[in-house]
This record gives structure tokens, sequence and C-alpha cells, in this order.
């Protein structure tokens, strides 16, 4: 009878009785890798099935996913993640220089001259793309909150919602990334309009599809999320200066 390797229970089969860990663990080789592959594009629990959800009806997966399945759909944090590594490893072998990223959002595009903290903040930002976008995303979650306050939904769940759709955000940030590598054409204007206009119709049809009030108040949710987070960015730039400066 041999010991488990994980919780040292005698065990004498092909898995413990106790913890469910396999006796015999196989070896990580290529095959390993592409199981696990195949298990985030799954059917059941697929990224392909989660995105092709996120872009036809987004609001309704959404609180479908809060209020009654959660098995289908890849877990909110780990989507934002992948698609995060996703944009990281597309950013990486992509021949567009810093300044297109910040000039395709205005919000990055903060120039504060003779206040070095500001600017490696800000140069920081314009190197992680994807990631500042996910920070807007933060700050934006607070504003959902305060404007949908009637809506019963509390911040952790608007939270859920904004990784959704922040990850499907960042999917046309990638797809225009390549087209613009590829075509040498300008889209990351483009790129970063589809991102808000999407942005707005999804959390609006989270709230209420039929009310116009539903996306006038996600816009200026966006817009007060953009501000406030420059401002932050803005705050810790200054910071880092004085204490450098010391």
């Amino acid at each position: 009878m041999n010991s488990c390797k994980n919780c040292n229970e005698p065990t004498n089969g092909n898995y413990c009785s106790n913890c469910g860990q396999p006796t015999v663990l196989k070896r990580i080789d290529k095959h390993y890798i592409f199981q696990e592959i195949g298990e985030i594009l799954g059917a059941k629990k697929g990224l392909l099935f989660t995105i092709k959800k996120l872009l036809i009806s987004p609001g309704k997966s959404v609180r479908h996913f809060l209020a009654k399945d959660r098995y289908r759909f890849v877990k909110p944090i780990l989507f934002l993640i992948v698609m995060s590594l996703i944009y990281t490893f597309v950013n990486y072998f992509s021949q567009i220089k810093i300044d297109e990223y910040a000039f395709s959002s205005p919000f990055l595009n903060i120039r504060v001259d003779g206040v070095e903290g500001v600017e490696s903040v800000f140069k920081w930002m314009r190197e992680n793309f994807g990631y500042s976008n996910l920070l807007i995303g933060l700050f934006m979650a607070f504003w959902v909150k305060l404007l949908f306050r009637k809506s019963g939904y509390n911040l952790f769940e608007i939270f859920i919602l904004m990784c959704f759709v922040s990850g499907i955000s960042i999917i046309f940030l990638s797809v225009g990334t390549i087209i613009q590598n590829i075509t040498h054409w300008h889209l990351l204007q483009i790129s970063n309009l589809i991102t808000m206009i999407y942005l707005v119709w999804a959390v609006g049809q989270f709230f209420d599809k039929k009310r116009v009030a539903s996306y006038a108040k996600t816009l200026l949710a966006y817009f007060l999320g953009a501000i406030t987070f420059s401002a932050f960015v803005l705050s810790i730039g200054f910071l880092i200066d004085i204490i450098m400066n010391k």
C-alpha cells in the first residue's frame, strides 16, 4: 500500500480516497499543456462560449451568470486574466509605438513638463495600455454603482460585470493592434471608440436595455471613471516626484 503524496493518506487505488489526487502524477509534457488549453476552450466552461455570449447579449449573459448559471462561463477574474495575457502577447510582438497608444486614449495622453514622477507613471500606463484600461474599469465600477444605486446590485456584482466587459474590450484592442500591424492603417483610435461603444451598450443593457437613461448614465460613468483614474495617477506621480526630490 502506498501513501498519497498530497495528504499522506494510505491508498491502494489509482486515486486517493481522502483528497482525490491521482496516486501517480503524470509528467508535465506537451499533452498536459494541450489538455489545459482544451479545458479553457472547452464547450461547457469555454472561453469561446463566454466570448460569444458577451458579444451577442452581454447584459443578459452577466445577469444569467449572477442569478442562475455559473457553470458554463469562464470565471470573470480568470476571463480577465486570460484576455490580459492575450493582449500582452499581441502587444509584445507589435510594432506600434507607445505614443500611438497614448494618442488613441486622451486619458493617457496627459503630460506635465518638468515633473518626472508624473511622466514616469503615465509612461508606464502607456506601455501597459491593456492594464490601464482595466484600471479605468475599476474606477468606472464605483461610478456605475453610484449612478445605478437603486438597481439592487452591490459593488462586487458590478465588479464582476466590469471584469467580463473589460475582457471583451481588450479583445477589440487586440484585434485592432493585429490589423494595424498587418495593414499599417491607424486603427487604434477606432478600436478605442468601439471599446467605449461596446462598454456603454453592455453595461446599459445589463441594467435596462429599453431605457435611454441607462446608456446615458453608463457613458457618464465611463467619463467620470476615466477622469478620476487620471487624477489618481497624477496624484501618485506627484507623490513620487516629491519623494524623489527630497
